[in-house]
């Protein structure tokens, strides 16, 4: 089997296909921070994110027969990634709440010149954002998904994609300015 693309783990995927754990080992280390990351963005709590990743991982390298390498195997981990992010959200019973609905908004001052503290204070304002704001900016922004995309993974329609993101980036703006 070739692959039709340029996957530069093409030969540990095809190892691990034969049951190779070093090269299972080698392409955990290659993903897992990255992966991790993204899992965290997602559910925006860290031992949920390790559990996410754990779950992931165990689940591609279980699957991994089915893995047919039309696409790398970077981009279908991070699939089943956010897949598992977004039904651990899920169970959590997520909202996509509307504009009026919300939490409190603590006040922070952003000082022009400090990038690590305005970094810190975007982070701190999206962990703010309720469930489904937060998720469909990190899918649109962070992940780079389209609305469509995004509206076939959550299941919903891609107006609602849309207007979640709308209203998810003025309610980032809102924090970020008071």
């Amino acid at each position: 089997m070739e692959a039709s693309f340029n996957d530069k783990h093409y030969e540990l995927v095809v190892a691990c296909k034969q049951g190779d754990r070093q090269s299972q080992f080698k392409l955990y280390n290659l993903y897992a921070k990255a992966m991790y990351n993204t899992a965290l963005r997602i559910v925006q709590d860290e031992a949920e994110a390790a559990d996410v990743l754990q779950e992931a991982f165990i689940d591609a390298f279980t699957r991994l027969d089915s893995f047919r390498q039309e696409s790398t195997f970077g981009l279908w981990i991070k699939q089943i990634v956010i897949n598992k992010s977004i039904s651990t959200l899920r169970k959590r019973k997520l909202q996509l709440q509307s504009l009026e609905e919300g939490d409190e908004i603590a006040e922070e001052e952003i000082e022009e010149n400090d990038i690590e503290l305005k970094v810190g204070a975007i982070k701190d304002a999206i962990r703010k954002l309720p469930d489904g704001y937060r998720l469909v900016l990190t899918l649109y922004l962070l992940e780079g998904y389209d609305h469509e995309e995004i509206a076939h993974i959550l299941r919903i329609s891609e107006a609602t994609s849309r207007s979640q993101f709308l209203r998810g980036k003025r309610k980032l703006l809102d924090y970020l300015v008071n």
